[in-house]
């Protein structure tokens, strides 16, 4: 008797391939991407200002050294890459070293530190496009040995470019704070700052006034340089929280000018307990959204 000859018929396809070929995996969620890349921080915090020269960085180096103060981990990732001022602030001297899954962190009163700054010369301009700036994001989040934190400040540009977009889309955001002084001018810009975030679905935690007034040290006189109260009266506005004052001082100046911020330096001076009592409401306002969020049934923050 012959064999069997009939096999497949010209143009079937192989019995392998006859279910076809596996679906395309579906995209991960900014949830997951998130897990990947930081799993042991908690709450992601981008501080912002609409533009510059309003002392984002000194506020976010003393709101993150005073949640350190009060017990949490934290970390602060300075996303500033064109003007890095995170290390000068701290009087950060190290550099990040190698470690067995991605740069180990500078650690500076407690808390740790990346920043851009560590990775060029004295002096050097930074020239780069879109592309390049997210791929730093990358790097700033999934390349950095984070470990387990409770904050991860991150320190923003002013402005509404790149980077702010880049971190928006690839991980879920706990909530930005947004940096002004009171002046008109500047309140302006802050709002395009506060539009950005609600377009990309980025909660709002508050707004911190800073340089609000001038205390003469000779005569205890109040001045009000910049005005006073814009932002509390924006925030009213805006619907968003208003989260304190920091005043105009010299002191703040020279403690950030040689690496000793104001809660480290004076931690008891009124300026220090300022930015301690922002520190305050600002975690209260992170468990107020959280409460929010467990009774609306979400596990996690997502957009």
């Amino acid at each position: 008797m012959s064999a069997d000859r009939s096999g497949p018929k010209r143009g079937s396809k192989p019995l392998a391939m006859a279910g076809g070929p596996p679906p395309p995996r579906p995209a991960p969620t900014p949830a997951e991407v998130r897990e990947s890349l930081i799993p042991g921080v908690k709450y992601v915090i981008p501080v912002a200002s609409g533009k510059g020269g309003v002392g984002k960085s000194t506020v976010s180096a003393n709101i993150a050294l005073a949640l350190a103060a009060d017990g949490a981990r934290v970390g602060i990732m300075d996303g500033d890459v064109y003007g890095p001022s995170i290390p000068l602030i701290l009087g950060v001297k190290d550099k990040p070293t190698p470690g067995p899954n991605g740069l180990l962190p500078v650690e500076r009163y407690g808390i740790k530190v990346i920043s851009m700054s560590f990775f060029l010369p004295p002096g050097e301009a930074l020239i780069w496009r879109g592309p390049m700036l997210s791929k730093t994001i990358d790097q700033f989040l999934g390349g950095v040995e984070w470990g387990e934190l409770d904050y991860l400040i991150v320190d923003l540009p002013p402005g509404t470019g790149d980077i702010q977009l880049s971190l928006c889309q690839k991980i879920p955001l706990t909530g930005a704070v947004i940096v002004s002084t009171p002046q008109d001018a500047a309140l302006r810009v802050a709002e395009r700052a506060v539009f950005m975030f609600q377009k990309l679905k980025c909660p709002i935690l508050g707004i911190v006034e800073n340089m609000s007034h001038f205390l003469c040290p000779s005569c205890g006189n109040r001045e009000e340089i910049f005005g006073s109260g814009g932002c509390r009266k924006t925030g009213e506005r805006l619907g968003i929280a208003f989260l304190g004052e920091i005043p105009l001082d010299t002191q703040i100046r020279i403690d950030s000018d040689r690496g000793r911020p104001t809660v480290i330096d004076a931690p008891e001076s009124p300026q220090a307990l300022a930015f301690r009592q922002i520190a305050e409401n600002l975690v209260a306002r992170i468990e107020s959204q959280a409460k929010e969020t467990a009774r609306s049934g979400e596990t996690r923050i997502t957009f």
